[in-house]
């Protein structure tokens, strides 16, 4: 079977969105025109991730100009209440069609949740969540019930949705951690482990321990891995792209995306930051960790900084060996978004199997 593939979707976005020079302007035509050819090209959807912009509008805007978009919504635990939370799902899907909304489980961090009234240390973080998406489960599941935990004390939750009822279960909860904490509020609670990309020994340790935890609650997990990719005709022109990004990366990006990271509390942070050590290098190449594996993205943005770089042939490669370790979802990106989702979709995808949609 082929893999399911999703695109990036971000308001903010450009060659190198990074900088104010490599940053396009916000525009809801062309993010319109972004997630209609994600929906053409083939891709089942995208990642709208969290950003200065709500993910809720702009989920909107393209589901209702792409028939079939099937948006992945960022979403941070407690920020609204979990049974609000349901009635906005439930009422997406029926105002555009059943079966296209998932959600991307976002636990964040200690100290940008303070900004919304959340004063969680790490762990407490992975508490809520965990009860959190539990309700979530069961009221876009149709249930009415009480509950009373740590964090929420609920009566008749779910009564005021009973018209809004979603069949075929709950809304899919796509999600990535990985302290134990996090994986262990994974393999309890969602459907979709998400991981960064690594070095495939590594992903290969760190899915045994996911799928071992999940087994443990007599669970199975699909697998999804979120890449950037730089893809050219030859390497020697991937690798060209990758250090043109260098280039134009100023000093302040560097310093303030290195102390970010050094001041991240995430696990998947320290494990994308041993990648690089904070190092930015005179040629790209200088840091690529495996073949055609490059965590240099690390240096410019917030978020998963691995990509692959290389020909067609070579990302194709490297995206089957992922697909060997049991990876059965992509979530991919490339800037800008709109031109990179055409070269992929046009190249990469249809050697994965995934083809155009028609009509």
């Amino acid at each position: 079977m082929s893999p399911e593939v999703l695109w990036y979707v971000i308001p903010r976005e450009g060659p190198y969105p990074w900088e104010p020079a490599g940053r396009r302007p916000v525009d809801l035509a062309y993010l319109q025109q972004l997630g209609g050819a994600v929906d053409r090209l083939g891709f089942s959807g995208a990642l709208l991730a969290t950003d200065l912009y709500d993910v809720w509008s702009l989920g909107s805007v393209l589901a209702a100009a792409a028939p079939t978009f099937r948006p992945l919504l960022a979403v941070h635990p407690g920020l609204i209440a979990p049974t609000l939370l349901a009635k906005m799902a439930l009422s997406f899907e029926a105002l555009f069609g059943p079966g296209r909304l998932r959600f991307n489980v976002v636990n964040g961090s200690t100290e940008g949740l303070r900004e919304y009234g959340l004063h969680l240390e790490h762990d407490e973080r992975y508490e809520l969540s965990a009860e959190y998406w539990d309700i979530v489960k069961r009221l876009t599941s149709g249930e009415v019930f009480d509950h009373k935990g740590t964090f929420y004390d609920l009566k008749q939750a779910g009564a005021g949705l009973r018209e809004l009822h979603r069949d075929g279960g709950h809304v899919p909860l796509w999600f990535g951690g990985s302290s134990p904490a996090g994986i262990e509020m994974a393999a309890e609670h969602v459907d979709v482990y998400l991981t960064w990309g690594e070095p495939p020994h590594l992903l290969a340790e760190k899915l045994a321990k996911v799928r071992e935890r999940a087994a443990a609650h007599g669970r199975s997990l699909r697998i999804g891995l979120r890449l950037h990719l730089i893809v050219r005709e030859s390497e020697d022109e991937a690798w060209a792209a990758a250090d043109r990004l260098l280039e134009v990366t100023s000093h302040a990006t560097y310093a303030r995306q290195l102390g970010q990271a050094a001041d991240a509390d995430g696990v998947g942070w320290e494990r994308q930051f041993r990648q690089h050590g904070g190092r930015v290098p005179a040629r790209a190449r200088e840091l690529e960790v495996s073949p055609n594996l490059w965590p240099g993205m690390g240096l410019f943005r917030p978020g998963p900084g691995t990509a692959v770089v290389g020909s067609t042939a070579r990302v194709i490669e490297r995206l089957q060996e992922f697909e060997a370790l049991g990876v059965d979802t992509f979530i991919l990106s490339g800037n800008p978004l709109l031109e990179e989702a055409y070269r992929i979709g046009e190249t990469v995808l249809p050697a994965l199997g995934v083809r155009p949609r028609v009509g």
